[in-house]
């Protein structure tokens, strides 16, 4: 073919303008597998990791959820089935909160005493075997906050769930992004002249019948650092990334975790029924003074309809999982560590392709794109994109805003 494009040669060529393009998206096509193949061991990790994290947390809601409407039905029987709604919407918050909706653990908390509040006052501070009318109760979830009938324990269970529910849900996140990283830097945009740079290195050769021929390792250097320039911009905020989870995971365990906190939330909410229920005549005369005497309606009380078998089994399932999976603080130390060997991964991507999977090994003889020669002579430029103007193989223009977005999350997720 006289018309190639890249395969030019003073030798004979055997091949023709169609076998170049498609060599050339055959070249593109093999650097992203070999990218794929170099961090599929690393997103197993962290994708493997995620989803424990993630089904974890979904048990401990649900428990913490059992425990709760438990007390409700062994120890308050009477307001068993009006507390459970409330309880149920409470451990949904918690669980939205944890995997990223933007509610505020503040605001779950706070919602979850003033509507127990009517509840309460109803069965415990003045128990008539009528209802309260829905304006009556409004009024009192109004004026909670006011009269405090729970004392701090509201604000301590704010307190509790924010510390221990923010690493929580921040860890997830950031393992989540984990994962968006490699699967970005896995399909990089390869500009003309990087897929020109990468037919030449490997499949150029072909063309003049050398089949067995692989590049000179600082080629095969130049070509793919020129290709991955954007993707070498990522190795310092990875490193950051990674440091900032070691830091994180601290946070995940002991009296502040999300395990003993949610495990716990019934004792906290058996302290406030009895804190209102000791203070339950001071309770009554203030709620007289802010919402008048009470207006009564007629009303059924249900039984308590909590299947409790559920939870004993529940228990023993998460006891026996907790031990396999991360609700033990090992296991998350044990994944870090793991993960710290992957800190440098950015930056030693390159060197990593040419050596295992693209370039000659030295002293062989090589393919320098032009020419099967005993060694490459050019000079072999640095990573990143500001090293590359000196790159004699693949010219290098401006960012790849792909990469430059997935940077910004990274310096989120490490300000966070």
């Amino acid at each position: 073919g006289v018309d190639l494009q890249v395969c030019t040669s003073e030798n004979p060529t055997c091949c023709t303008k169609k076998m170049e393009e498609r060599y050339q998206t055959a070249a593109k096509q093999d650097i992203q597998q070999v990218l794929q193949t170099s961090s599929a061991t690393l997103k197993f990790l962290i994708s493997r990791n995620a989803a424990a994290y993630q089904e974890t947390f979904e048990m401990l809601i649900r428990l913490a959820e059992n425990y709760t409407s438990t007390l409700f039905c062994n120890t308050y029987r009477s307001m068993a089935a009006e507390a459970i709604v409330h309880v149920q919407k409470f451990f949904t918050d918690a669980g939205l909160f944890l995997f990223g909706t933007d509610v505020s653990t503040e605001e779950f908390v706070n919602r979850f005493f003033d509507t127990l509040f009517p509840v309460v006052y109803n069965h415990v501070i003045n128990p008539r075997p009528t209802g309260i009318s829905l304006e009556y109760a409004e009024c009192l979830r109004v004026v909670r906050r006011d009269i405090r009938p729970f004392g701090n324990i509201p604000e301590k269970a704010i307190g509790q769930m924010g510390r221990s529910l923010l690493p929580s849900r921040t860890f997830l996140q950031a393992l989540n992004l984990g994962i968006e990283v490699i699967n970005t830097t896995d399909h990089p945009h390869f500009s003309k002249a990087c897929s020109r740079a990468l037919l030449r290195m490997q499949y150029c050769p072909h063309c003049q019948g050398l089949m067995l021929s692989k590049p000179c390792m600082g080629y095969c250097l130049n070509t793919i650092r020129g290709c991955l320039a954007d993707v070498a911009e990522v190795d310092l905020h990875w490193r950051g990334y990674i440091q900032s989870l070691e830091e994180l995971s601290g946070a995940l365990s002991g009296a502040h975790g999300v395990e003993h906190v949610l495990l716990n939330f019934h004792s906290l909410v058996h302290d406030a029924l009895v804190q209102a229920r000791i203070s339950g005549p001071e309770l009554l005369e203030q709620v007289n003074k802010m919402c008048g005497p009470p207006v009564r309606k007629p009303k059924q009380s249900p039984g308590c309809y909590f299947d409790q078998n559920k939870d004993n089994q529940g228990l023993k399932m998460f006891s026996r999982e907790s031990e396999e999976m991360l609700a033990t603080e090992e296991s998350t130390w044990e994944f870090i560590s793991h993960l710290r060997l992957y800190r440098a991964f950015y930056g030693g991507l390159v060197d990593q392709l040419c050596g295992n999977e693209l370039a000659a090994a030295d002293g062989l003889p090589c393919w320098n794109g032009e020419d099967v020669i005993r060694s490459y002579t050019h000079r072999v430029v640095g990573s990143g994109i500001k090293a590359q103007s000196a790159n004699p193989e693949v010219q290098v223009k401006g960012t790849d805003p792909v990469i430059s977005q997935i940077i910004d999350k990274l310096k989120h997720v490490i300000q966070v």
